[in-house]
């Protein structure tokens, strides 16, 4: 394990790559500051530039991955300052965050929050790296009907766990592999969904969906906003000192700690991410040590907890996309993509097979997260200016990047239309109250679903026993079911605990 952090700190370490860290981390975090932008989206209009740009694939995932770190960073600073989430990941920042902004200590909030990142982090790397090669050695006894199983029990757990409405989630979910199934089958050569379309044939580019989806749908949505009177030129209350105390930290540092485990934790789960660590962790917190009712008040543990639950839940959703080639969360599916555009399988086999890439994005996860700190803190001020950008000079700035990713890219201008098309479609999903995560992930693993269903049918002549003969297939089959039965049938098992009338004493 040792042997393999060195030779990963060996790749991370060269100028190049330990530049791309650097930049990956400074662009993330203004991506993240950015309200609405977030790190799919600076990811998405990033990753085309890095191929055409000819980067290794061990250096672009360097790059991509600094870029999604970096913007968990980032996303503080509009929920303490404005009371506006920089993504999903920062919703529950605001309750406390933005109070104590009100209170005068928008700056040691932000401090803070740069420090409990930084624990919250270094928690899960260091899972990551404990625990990812092991989980890589028992990955290897998987075959494809315990893939399909698996991808199964992720489908599932992302249901139930992602997004305040389920129906949804499983409607985005089923979305994103109609998408997948769009072209030639491999299999019998069979056209799905082309219309008749030659351009189709060869499916639907991930970069061109990925950059449709989401930056397209975020344009869209900008551009709808920018006539309300309260889209532009938020006010920024004054930061004041931005370094926190040693007090102040060693005040918060028990909730950093479990919340940095708790979001670990449910960062290996698939489909789930920041989102769900950050509203598990506060919760959690305030009912261990609200015991004065001062949570969503401007209480520093309300702030400590979120910030370093969401940014375990980043570095662990690595965990499942390393050793089994399994998104943990909407970036990490696009991140998936970023492997696939590189012709690089993700899975148990990287380890062996890839180790520069799978060692070198371990190692430059402990430095990215080092120079987080160490930009966020001193610069902090410099980077909450990015929230006064106009939305006049946003939107045509990311409009520019994306159609410039997709073309280099393509070279084809059909590729722009279907981008356009793409973009609408997940801007009409966004105004229904559709989550667009879902259907990345549904998008991403649709296509590795069928193909494990394939092989497991292949290998058994076509009886269905096959996908559910192994004890990990049937294993996984039975937490699928679990986690769609429990949360309906549990509620209804409890006792009722409304307080009985006219009941004596005894």
């Amino acid at each position: 394990m040792f042997d393999f952090l060195i030779q990963g700190f060996g790749v991370a370490l060269s100028p190049l790559n330990l530049g791309l860290a650097f930049l990956g981390a400074l662009l993330g975090t203004l991506f993240g500051a950015l309200p609405g932008i977030g790190p799919i989206n600076g990811i998405a209009i990033l990753m085309p530039l890095a191929y055409t740009l000819g980067l290794p694939a061990e250096s672009a995932l360097i790059l991509l991955a600094g870029i999604y770190t970096g913007a968990e960073y980032g996303g503080r600073m509009s929920s303490i300052l404005l009371n506006v989430p920089g993504d999903a990941g920062a919703v529950m920042t605001t309750l406390d965050g933005y109070p104590l902004a009100k209170k005068g200590l928008a700056g040691p909030a932000l401090g803070l929050s740069a420090v409990s990142s930084f624990v919250g982090a270094t928690i899960a790397i260091i899972g990551l790296t404990l625990f990812a090669p092991l989980l890589a050695k028992v990955a290897v006894m998987f075959g494809p009907a315990e893939f399909f199983a698996l991808m199964v029990f992720a489908f599932s757990s992302m249901a139930v766990m992602m997004g305040k409405d389920p129906i949804k989630t499983g409607i985005g979910a089923v979305l994103g592999v109609l998408i997948a199934m769009v072209g030639v089958d491999s299999g019998t050569g069979v056209l799905r969904y082309t219309f008749g379309m030659a351009e189709l044939y060869d499916g639907i580019d991930f970069v061109v969906m990925i950059i449709g989806l989401f930056a397209i749908s975020e344009i869209l949505l900008m551009l709808e906003h920018a006539n309300r009177p309260d889209s532009e030129n938020e006010e920024i209350p004054p930061l004041g000192r931005v370094f926190v105390t040693l007090k102040e930290v060693l005040y918060c540092k028990g909730a950093m700690l479990r919340s940095g485990l708790i979001g670990f934790i449910i960062g290996v789960l698939p489909g789930t991410g920041a989102s769900v660590a950050g509203a598990v962790s506060y919760t959690t917190e305030k009912r261990l040590s609200d015991k004065d009712g001062t949570f969503g008040h401007g209480d520093m543990r309300g702030l400590a907890a979120p910030e370093s639950a969401n940014n375990a839940a980043a570095a662990g959703s690595f965990v499942p996309m390393l050793t089994l080639g399994i998104p943990g969360s909407g970036t990490t599916a696009v991140l998936l993509g970023a492997l696939m555009l590189y012709n690089i399988t993700p899975g148990p086999m990287m380890f062996t097979e890839r180790p520069e890439v799978a060692g070198g994005l371990i190692a430059s996860l402990y430095i990215g997260n080092v120079v987080l700190l160490a930009l966020n803190l001193p610069l902090a001020g410099v980077f909450a200016k990015v929230l006064t950008v106009p939305r006049w000079v946003l939107v045509p700035a990311i409009a520019i990047l994306a159609f410039v990713g997709v073309y280099q890219l393509h070279s084809d201008l059909m590729a722009i239309y279907l981008m356009l098309i793409i973009g609408v479609f997940g801007y009409l999903l966004r105004k229904l109250g559709f989550s667009l995560a879902p259907v990345i992930l549904g998008y991403v693993l649709g296509g590795l679903m069928e193909q494990n269903l394939r092989r497991a049918l292949s290998i058994s002549g076509g009886d269905v026993d096959i996908l559910w003969q192994s004890g990990i297939s049937l294993g996984l089959w039975i937490a699928a079911a679990a986690l769609l039965v429990l949360p309906w049938l549990v509620p209804k098992l409890l006792p009722d605990n409304k307080p009985q009338e006219n009941v004596e004493d005894d």
